[in-house]
């Protein structure tokens, strides 16, 4: 959001942010550039989204998706309804499915386009975590709500006048489930000179590593599945293999968590500079729709990536080219066995990757792309 943000900036556009703040991703203008505060007018509303049994439980009696329910706040609300009275707008971008509860609003009090960017398929997400649910109390629940978010998801493309998706895939799920609304693939960029690469080192094997919000149950499933299944197969051909994790809001049994050539690490202070120090990315996901941003970054900065398809699902990569895929532990655990052992091999991948983001993920041609997208929108 941030880049795409500065890209709509930088091609001349008038931008206003408004957004909220929440216990888990607080707004802390401070981290923020001072110009870019000024000229987008950043402002957030404070909304707890912390879960609540009460009201999860109330939702699943009124049939409402408490996901999403959750985000709306009559605070936002109210400062939206402000602000759509004061200023008018060419269009209205929705970051993300859980902005959708203010359509609403929108549609009373503007004449602007709205469009969805959508991050991922939400009800994928809960769908694949639904099947790898082990707990059996747990799992019909689970399985509910990816068929209530499934619903509200497909309802919500009649109400808004155009999509922008991250991914080929997920524009290709929305066509076929009969989407009315225009639908334009805009995947994540990035401003290169913000990825420095580092100076490769032949000499030396290569440090594995995981950075990711460790809140979000798909990261936190993975990386469980790599230390119990595949860290101890790589352990049995290279003893001297080294796997760095880390990631906000890290589970104190992680953290605690003692196994041979593993550091732990909770929240990183420079999420750039802790990948720039190591060298191949692990992204062991079974769960997820969209992109992962962290690989787009970390291509970016020539790492190595080893992934499960569904990790890189989204991403225009080839398998053995720029980066490695693997559906099974034995195979993830070859695959970091011999980049282990050819160091040359984990450079040239990482090299590969960073081509790979020079030519289609860039922010200035995927902002043209959107505007592009917008320009139709209006016209239409």
């Amino acid at each position: 959001m941030h880049n795409l943000m500065r890209g709509l900036l930088r091609a001349g556009h008038q931008v206003k942010v408004l957004c909220i703040s929440t216990p888990k991703q607080p707004l802390e203008t401070e981290t923020l550039p001072a110009d870019l505060l000024r000229s987008t007018r950043m402002e957030g509303v404070f909304v707890d989204t912390s879960l609540n049994l009460v009201d999860a439980f109330t939702d699943l009696l009124t049939a409402d998706n408490y996901n999403i329910s959750r985000f709306f706040s009559p605070d936002m609300d109210i400062r939206l309804i402000r602000l759509l009275t004061e200023e008018e707008f060419d269009v209205v971008q929705l970051e993300s499915l859980f902005m959708t509860p203010y359509i609403t609003t929108i549609r009373r009090y503007s004449r602007a386009k709205v469009v969805l960017r959508s991050h991922n398929l939400e009800y994928m997400i809960q769908d694949r975590i639904a099947q790898g649910e082990r707990n059996f109390i747990k799992r019909p629940y689970r399985r509910y709500l990816a068929k209530q978010l499934r619903e509200y998801e497909m309802a919500v493309l009649s109400r808004v006048d155009g999509v922008a998706a991250i991914s080929p895939s997920d524009t290709a799920h929305f066509l076929e489930h009969g989407s009315r609304a225009p639908i334009a693939t805009i995947p994540f960029g990035v401003d290169l000179a913000d990825y420095p690469e580092s100076e490769p080192d032949t000499r030396k094997a290569p440090v594995f590593f995981h950075l990711g919000s460790m809140d979000w149950l798909p990261n936190e499933e993975g990386i469980r599945w790599l230390l119990e299944t595949v860290w101890p197969k790589v352990l049995r051909k290279e003893p001297g293999a080294r796997l760095h994790l880390a990631g906000n809001k890290m589970p104190k049994d992680l953290m605690e968590h003692h196994a041979t050539g593993v550091q732990m690490k909770g929240r990183v202070k420079n999420a750039t500079s802790y990948m720039r120090e190591r060298q191949v990315m692990v992204v062991p996901l079974f769960s997820g729709g969209g992109m992962r941003v962290k690989i787009i970054e970390g291509m970016a900065m020539g790492k190595a990536v080893i992934s499960t398809p569904i990790g890189a699902e989204g991403i225009d990569c080839t398998d053995g080219k720029d980066i490695l895929l693997a559906s099974t532990a034995s195979a993830f655990a070859e695959h970091m066995v011999s980049l282990h052992r050819d160091p040359k091999r984990a450079i040239a991948l990482g090299n590969a990757a960073r081509k790979l983001i020079e030519r289609t993920y860039t922010d200035v041609p995927i902002v043209q792309e959107l505007t592009a997208f917008y320009k139709r929108l209006l016209k239409a």
